[in-house]
């Protein structure tokens, strides 16, 4: 990699997009004709890519996020948030229109998403000269699972750049998920599909080229797979109420990434991520937000935090 300029240090591949928050009594919803939802329905930007995009952002580092949008007003909302917050995006068309869900959250802050899978198409793809020259600007790739991102995974490993992505809750089996957790230097997932943790993660590391694995697990802290070595990673305490449980796990990757970058080791850039996700957690679902650089390091020194 002698000779790069950089000019980007996180370069976010996919998950952008618009969710429809609707705040409901209880989870699961029994059925009832109507739901009386008095505290508003709400759209607004924001999914896995601009989640991580805006938490890269926050701390401080060069971000970059490209994805397929429509010429509609979800992908207005998605061009708004990142000018307002200065990330930098290249938009590829979508003509089947913006990608778009709708989360039921509830009192404890869980949700349930509803994802419109019509907004892709299965012959879409990221041009390869733009995706090659967005690479050799940028330290390090973030891949999230929507398509067409695994389309790209031979091209991303071609340029020798490390990548990360997210599985989110995979259950260890969908073979969907596969070409990331084995192509990545770094993955992330939830634990809460998982039946044994530790199996599911050594598997990734073993069969892949990940030499860093961490499956979250809300309240009860997170599992840290570096080198070979297990730990778990506390749970760090909210700054506040925790009101939605939507980003949490983008922040924690977020965190984490900016930790590796800044030359952490693995425990320090879990403790990080912590951090960040107990943070996530306190926004509500119908903002987009993210810890800042300085309360970030401020809190992760906190003893006991």
């Amino acid at each position: 990699m002698t000779g790069r300029t950089d000019t980007t240090d996180v370069l976010v591949l996919g998950g952008a997009g618009v969710d429809t928050i609707i705040p409901v009594p209880e989870l699961p919803l029994p059925y009832a004709d109507s739901y009386m939802i008095d505290s508003g329905i709400r759209t607004r930007a924001g999914q896995t890519g601009d989640f991580v995009a805006l938490g890269l952002a926050r701390l401080g580092l060069r971000t970059h996020h490209v994805d397929l949008l429509g010429d509609d007003p979800e992908g207005d909302l998605v061009r708004a948030l990142h000018q307002e917050h200065g990330i930098a995006l290249t938009v590829l068309p979508q003509p089947a229109g913006t990608k778009r869900a709708v989360n039921l959250v509830g009192p404890d802050g869980r949700r349930l998403s509803l994802y419109d899978t019509s907004r892709a198409h299965p012959d879409d793809r990221f041009p390869e000269a733009r995706l090659r020259a967005l690479a050799a600007a940028s330290r390090h790739v973030h891949v999230t699972i929507t398509q067409p991102c695994a389309h790209a995974l031979p091209v991303l490993r071609e340029t020798g750049l490390p990548l990360s992505t997210d599985l989110h809750d995979w259950d260890g089996e969908n073979p969907y998920h596969e070409p990331f957790a084995f192509a990545a230097d770094v993955v992330f997932l939830s634990a809460a599909a998982l039946t044994d943790p530790e199996r599911t993660m050594r598997r990734i590391a073993e069969r892949g080229r990940a030499g860093t694995v961490v499956a979250t697990a809300g309240a009860e802290g997170a599992l840290l797979l570096a080198d070979g070595e297990l730990t778990r990673v506390p749970v760090a305490t909210p700054p506040a109420p925790v009101v939605d449980s939507n980003g949490a796990g983008d922040a924690f990757a977020a965190a984490f990434l900016y930790g590796r970058l800044s030359g952490e080791p693995p425990e320090r850039c879990a403790r990080y991520g912590a951090v960040a996700g107990a943070y996530a957690c306190t926004v509500p679902a119908t903002r987009a937000d993210a810890i800042g650089r300085d309360e970030l390091l401020r809190r992760a020194s906190e003893p006991g935090r």
